[in-house]
């Protein structure tokens, strides 16, 4: 039983390790899709990069949400 325990534990810690890198590349690919499309559509405001970094810590909250769910089963 007690290997069995100690197996689970890593996993948990990489994947707890794992969770801010994935939510750092969410919302630094989405605010960078943003940029170039107020560059290549510039009406004078950054429009598009606000609405996609909000919608990316949207997202990124979700993931979290979801993966925390998933290692407490």
């Amino acid at each position: 039983m007690e290997d069995n325990q100690e197996k689970k534990s890593p996993s948990k810690w990489a994947a707890m390790i794992n969770i801010p890198i994935q939510m750092g590349v969410i919302i630094f690919i989405f605010t960078y899709a943003g940029m170039w499309l107020d560059e290549k559509y510039s009406n004078g405001s950054s429009t598009w990069t606000i609405i996609l970094s909000l919608l990316s810590v949207f997202i990124a909250l979700y993931n979290v949400i979801r993966q925390v769910k998933n290692l407490n089963k």
